[in-house]
């Protein structure tokens, strides 16, 4: 019962941060339906303008920073559907079987002239208006045109001047989940080492393979605040600052995958009873921690120094744990551990030149306090 309550405390959580996530969309998706069907009504005279609203939340459902190419989907949509369902009928007339040679002929040509799935769906739906609203609707070609062009029109007009996203808060949101992934689950690999753990550690490891969704929102999050600062004036001014986030990506990337070897290397380590040094763990518990204060560091805008001295007091650990003894899997451990302290530093601004220099010369150091870190001189031989 008590894990029962758990489960829902946890889903309801999720649900909340996902309404937190989406009432911009939503805010957005509703202005843009508002004024898309008043602009086609009312500017242009069309007296059932379903399509504009329509054209407008497509657009602004699709993945954030596609929205432009969205809009121009649509459009194409539209055109090739218009053509097929016009050439069809006037050869064969209106029926339940043209309607079905028209859906299947549009989605034939989309496919073969390269179409998105947008631009397929788009153009089948257009079809099967064109084939059985046709005759009971008079020029509807034309509208469905303007309507389209309508729709997308406000929706990037919306996101671009009404109501654009602040571009460091989306992009804050969606990194949150995919470094607390990172930093949880190495946590969790240090804790098993520190208790002889393996099931401790393969969850972990679990865990951090099923990366897909963070990583994906991470990186759609950075494009579509690329689109937000490339399109709107009032973000222009954030672009610099994106810049960080756009390069952190990628590392960020690696030392999900790199962990995910650390890890899998620590549950063997721990099955062949393999010397585990207590600084192999620290340097494992450090690791996540500078995942943290990475996290925190691009939250606030500020430049990652902290997170790179935990990154390095990591690395020292690592260090220290190899002088001390370790098996063949362990060895394994210390190297993952250096190669995903390289990808965090590079995540934290730094050339990979640099970001392995660093690491080679960490290595040979001993572990300081967070604060006391400083670099060594450039002269100092590397570990």
């Amino acid at each position: 019962m008590a894990q029962l309550r758990h489960r829902g405390h946890a889903t309801l959580r999720e649900r909340l941060h996902a309404v937190r996530m989406a009432w911009v969309l939503a805010l957005q998706a509703g202005l843009a339906a508002a004024l898309s069907w008043t602009a086609a009504h009312e500017l242009l005279n069309n007296p059932q303008p379903v399509f504009a609203p329509i054209s407008a939340v497509g657009t602004l459902a699709a993945s954030v920073g596609q929205r432009m190419r969205r809009t121009v989907e649509l459009i194409i949509g539209v055109a090739l559907g218009v053509l097929i369902g016009d050439i069809l009928i006037y050869f064969f007339g209106t029926g339940p079987w043209q309607l079905g040679v028209v859906v299947l002929l549009a989605i034939v040509v989309a496919v073969f002239l390269g179409g998105s799935v947008a631009i397929v769906i788009q153009a089948a739906a257009t079809a099967v208006l064109i084939v059985t609203l046709s005759p009971s609707v008079a020029d509807l070609e034309f509208p469905r045109f303007v309507d389209a062009f309508v729709g997308g029109g406000v929706a990037l007009l919306v996101t671009a001047l009404l109501l654009p996203l602040n571009p460091l808060r989306v992009i804050n949101r969606a990194a949150r989940p995919a470094l607390d992934l990172l930093a949880d689950q190495l946590t969790e690999a240090a804790e098993a080492l520190v208790a002889r753990d393996p099931a401790r550690c393969q969850r972990a490891l679990d865990r951090l393979r099923r990366n897909q969704p963070e990583l994906e929102a991470f990186s759609e999050a950075i494009e579509g605040a690329k689109e937000t600062t490339t399109i709107s004036p009032a973000r222009w001014h954030r672009r610099e600052a994106l810049t960080h986030y756009a390069e952190a990506a990628e590392p960020v990337d690696r030392a999900m995958r790199n962990s995910g070897t650390l890890i899998r290397r620590a549950v063997t380590l721990i099955e062949d009873e393999e010397p585990i040094p207590e600084a192999m763990s620290e340097a494992v518990r450090s690791l996540a921690e500078s995942v943290r204060v990475l996290r925190h560091e691009f939250a606030v805008g500020k430049d990652p120094d902290d997170a790179r001295e935990w990154t390095m007091r990591a690395v020292c650990h690592a260090g220290r744990a190899y002088r001390e003894g370790v098996g063949f899997s362990g060895s394994v451990v210390i190297a993952q551990i250096r190669t995903t302290a390289s990808d965090l530093i590079k995540a934290s601004g730094l050339d990979q030149d640099e970001a392995n220099r660093l690491v080679r010369q960490a290595f040979g150091d001993t572990p300081r306090p967070p604060g006391e870190q400083g670099r060594a001189p450039d002269d100092q031989p590397a570990g």
